[in-house]
């Protein structure tokens, strides 16, 4: 195989899908979002066992990191619904937070150009986070939020496209040595 080859390509994808999970994962624990730690943790892990699978030829591991990227893609479409409020969903609930806390995104208060409002000495919440979304944002929590999950979606389908081909490769390559 060559240097551009699709298993060259997989193994740039998969890397390039463990910073941008980390990188979300970061702001996930900023926003003490529960579920979406949960889901990114297991798609860390998933991506890194595709890693492995596509740097040692293991298509088995292969063909799990692609079940796990469609999964990821379902996962990413209901966090744009429900940060975009469609079809009943509130991103005013506390759903991804599964009820332990009043926390919300942390880009609701810190997104680009956001400045925050402070309360009142006497109604701070005892959380220690305010309450109050920032003020005159360039753009809002919830787009940041979607065009993160939209993100998440493009380079999944990509990485789904390579998988699929490195798999076809590396077992065409397997049937090729046992007819010799």
């Amino acid at each position: 195989m060559g240097c551009c080859s699709g298993r060259c390509t997989l193994i740039f994808l998969c890397t390039f899908q463990l910073v941008t999970a980390l990188e979300r994962q970061v702001f996930d624990f900023l926003g003490y979002q529960w579920a979406p730690i949960l889901a990114t943790f297991t798609h860390i892990v998933m991506v890194i066992l595709g890693l492995f699978g596509t740097i040692q030829y293991r298509p088995r591991y292969i063909v799990l990191y692609a079940v796990w990227v469609a999964i990821w893609v379902t996962w990413n479409i209901f966090i744009i619904c429900f940060y975009l409020e469609v079809g009943g969903l509130s991103k005013d609930s506390e759903l991804l937070t599964f009820n332990l806390s009043r926390h919300r995104s942390w880009w609701r208060e810190h997104g680009p150009g956001c400045q925050r409002e402070e309360p009142a000495a006497g109604l701070r919440p005892a959380s220690g986070q305010a309450t109050v979304s920032g003020v005159s944002c360039v753009l809002e929590h919830s787009y940041v939020e979607a065009l993160h999950s939209a993100l998440q979606i493009l380079v999944a389908l990509v990485g789904f496209v390579y998988a699929c081909y490195v798999v076809s490769v590396f077992t065409e390559e397997e049937d090729s040595c046992l007819r010799k």
